[in-house]
């Protein structure tokens, strides 16, 4: 577990730097890591290179912490050995005493050294990984990716009873309904060890039957890098951290009021699950460096094993290759745990969290937040987007460059900046705004000031139509229909003009272009899946954004969506984390177009995942076989995906019957474009529990790239999608 902290917080670096890590040729040429002794270059850190200031490194010894051994030695013990370990190793290098301790989820600690301490330490026998300390973005999208906002993830109002979901991230604001204790919750969860840390604005008081745990961990970050406003405790003052647990598992029937308007009810996916919080997510006086300190991440993840959560959910990308993180994440997985990570965004490189134990989710479309403006009494009808519930008028319309206040410019009008409208010509009007300059947000606000009842933002080119909270009743028109209505303001002066919300509705199914894509060449395919990850709207605190609610775009939101609904799946079906991992990606829906590299199985199905007909069964101790080279060729990992590079041309995998009578299943292959695909035995038939191994066999070929998918079809019409990548 993670020990108490023993020493004064440290301030943040930005930079990484490998310098030892034993494991297997294969897996580490794979997923880029260095072997003993070899030094990854990154940027330079406080000294430059070849400085002889002290710096936070990770260092990891070999072996598994107590999540990850079938040892009957008490786990105490257990500990105290591994204690004694770090003692050794560290005492061989004149190390100081360490600033975290892990031997739960790993076995290593968190400790200040001279880059020629790190350098010894990454030769030492028993180390595996050295590497300092980094700082990491929350995976959330720029705004300008964002697409129209559905309300609430989820229509139901039950889901997730008895699960605990682990939240990584910048901690949570419990005040209000959406994290309250509420009937319906279900007993308390056998098992689970979290407790609420201490602190001037969160102590044991503040978690009850719905937050179940709070710690936070910032010595990576370093307390004297923190934003002065920042809370030194599990509350969260940034925002984000209490949009996941909303999206995840916010309470149901919770009413939405932004100001004077009531926009509906709320539900998260699994709203009867319980939250554990793990604040290792921090904000910087600039907000450029704000981010997640990998000391800290890895000491939340610890904990959070430690402490027994079912589902961990890390909506924070990364680089896309093994280091201390993802060796966490993997004492996590064996601890049991449902692991579900961010891709991250596609600026950041290909697809974080590449390794096999951890779901990794992408961002796809969702629902959207439509509404309609109708032009006069008989004129043209355009549709945009527009996240309030209300209509407005008919009433008079104006262009904002018509209504320049005293000291601003038409320029400065048209764009309806701050203190650019006059209210004189404004008030009770719907004012059209054209985009640019400032924030969609702010514009309305402006328009409110101004005594106006609503707002019509026009794009002028191909811009993101966007659904947010504003200040007055706004549709958001895509270029196309903003030059419709701008033609026809021009042509029917003082006409009027209606703002009517019509609903959330589907969009079509898409990966958005923010969502990273994985490495054709990786260990394994990834993302997994996409879920929906644009506009969701999640609870705020009140004091970060200046209301309860905001939305969220970016493979966060996507993950924080999946880890809610594989707590509805354990909570229906109480299976494995690996059947729950499988279910998940063997029904998602295919993405029409996408690439496996893009979409992996496609976007998740919560329902469809209760009868996913087959799975893909892996023993947790596999990952680690598999790490360190203990399997051998014909002998691969059962994942529920299939990536064949390096002139790999045939690969197996066993299936088991997840139903209660005896079925047929019959497979077929489809998307492959370039080279004929077979599977071999081309069906099965197996009985409630039974299991059996299928070849996938790859033939021919005339390039280089190529995907498609294995489809079993269940005689009880379940359907089970296995995504294949090909690269020759």
């Amino acid at each position: 577990m993670s020990e108490p902290r023993t020493r004064p917080a440290h301030p943040g670096v930005r930079r990484v730097l490998a310098v030892g890590c034993a494991l297997a040729a294969g897996a580490a040429g794979l997923l880029g890591v260095a072997s003993p002794g070899q030094a990854v270059p990154g940027a330079d850190g406080p000294g430059g290179p070849g400085g002889r200031g002290a710096e936070l490194y990770l260092v990891t010894l070999e072996g598994p912490g107590t999540a990850g051994t079938s040892s009957q030695v008490d786990r105490e013990l257990q500990q105290l050995r591994m204690r004694t370990r770090q003692e050794r190793v560290l005492e061989s290098v004149e190390a100081p005493e360490p600033v975290y301790r892990w031997t739960t989820a790993l076995n290593g600690v968190a400790v200040e050294l001279t880059p020629d301490q790190a350098t010894r330490l990454g030769a030492t026998p028993g180390v595996a990984m050295v590497e300092t300390n980094s700082v990491r973005p929350l995976a959330a999208a720029d705004d300008a990716e964002a697409s129209a906002a559905g309300l609430s993830p989820s229509a139901r109002t039950r889901g997730g009873q008895g699960v605990v979901i682990g939240l990584v991230d910048t901690g949570l604001d419990p005040d209000g309904p959406v994290f309250s204790s509420v009937p319906g919750l279900g007993p308390a969860p056998a098992g689970f060890g979290g407790v609420c840390a201490d602190a001037d604005d969160w102590g044991p008081a503040t978690c009850n039957g719905k937050v179940v745990a709070g710690d936070w961990f910032v010595e990576g970050f370093g307390a004297d890098a923190v934003r002065a406003a920042s809370s030194m405790s599990p509350r969260d003052d940034d925002g984000h951290g209490t949009a996941m647990a909303s999206i995840a598992a916010g309470n149901a029937e919770v009413a939405v009021r932004v100001g004077d308007e009531d926009l509906g009810r709320y539900a998260g996916v699994a709203p009867q699950a319980r939250i554990a919080v793990y604040k290792a997510c921090w904000s910087a006086p600039d907000p450029a460096d704000d981010g997640c300190a990998t000391a800290d991440l890895v000491a939340a993840i610890d904990r959070a094993t430690s402490d027994g959560v079912d589902v961990l959910n890390l909506s924070v990308g990364g680089p896309p290759r093994l280091d201390t993180v993802e060796t966490a994440l993997l004492g996590a997985a064996e601890a049991g745990t449902v692991v579900v990570a961010a891709a991250g965004e596609r600026s950041d490189g290909t697809a974080a969290h590449p390794s096999p134990w951890v779901t990794t989710v992408g961002a796809s479309t969702g629902t959207a937040r439509e509404g309609r403006v109708r032009l006069g009494t008989d004129g043209p009808r355009v549709d945009g987007a527009m996240l309030a519930g209300q209509a407005v008028g008919p009433a008079r319309l104006v262009r904002g460059a018509d209504a320049a206040a005293s000291g601003a410019t038409r320029q400065q009008a048209s764009l309806c900046t701050p203190g650019s409208l006059d209210a004189a010509v404004v008030g009770d009007r719907i004012v059209l705004c054209e985009r640019g300059g400032v924030g969609r947000t702010d514009k309305s606000a402006a328009v409110q000031r101004a005594d106006g009842v609503g707002m019509i933002l026009l794009n002028s080119g191909p811009d993101s139509v966007d659904a947010d909270f504003h200040s007055v009743a706004t549709v958001h028109l895509g270029a196309t229909d903003a030059g419709v209505v701008r033609r026809w303001a021009r042509e029917h002066p003082g006409a009027k003009a209606r703002l009517v919300p019509q609903g959330a509705r589907s969009r079509d199914l898409q990966v958005l272009g923010f969502s990273a894509t994985g490495d054709p060449a990786g260990p394994v395919l990834k993302p997994d899946l996409v879920a929906p990850g644009s506009g969701l709207v999640g609870a705020a605190p009140a004091g970060a954004v200046g209301r309860r609610w905001d939305t969220q775009t970016g493979t966060s939101a996507a993950t924080a969506w999946t880890s809610g609904t594989a707590a509805r799946l354990l909570a229906r079906r109480g299976w494995s984390a690996t059947w729950v991992r499988s279910a998940l990606v063997g029904t998602a829906d295919a993405v029409p177009g996408a690439s496996a590299l893009a979409a992996g199985s496609g976007r998740v199905r919560g329902v469809r995942a209760l009868r996913p007909g087959l799975v893909h069964d892996q023993a947790p101790g596999a990952y680690r076989d598999w790490l360190e080279g203990a399997l051998s060729a014909d002998e691969p990992l059962n994942l529920p995906s299939v990536l064949l590079s390096g002139g790999r041309s045939t690969t197996t995998r066993t299936v088991t019957n997840t139903g209660s009578k005896a079925r047929y299943f019959s497979s077929s292959t489809s998307g492959f474009e370039a080279h004929d695909v077979s599977v071999t035995p081309a069906a099965l038939r197996l009985g409630p529990g039974e299991s059996a191994t299928y070849t996938v066999q790859v033939a021919g070929g005339t390039r280089t790239s190529d995907d498609g998918v294995v489809l079993w079809r269940g005689g009880n019409g379940t359907r089970t999608r296995v995504p294949v990548q090909l690269t020759r």
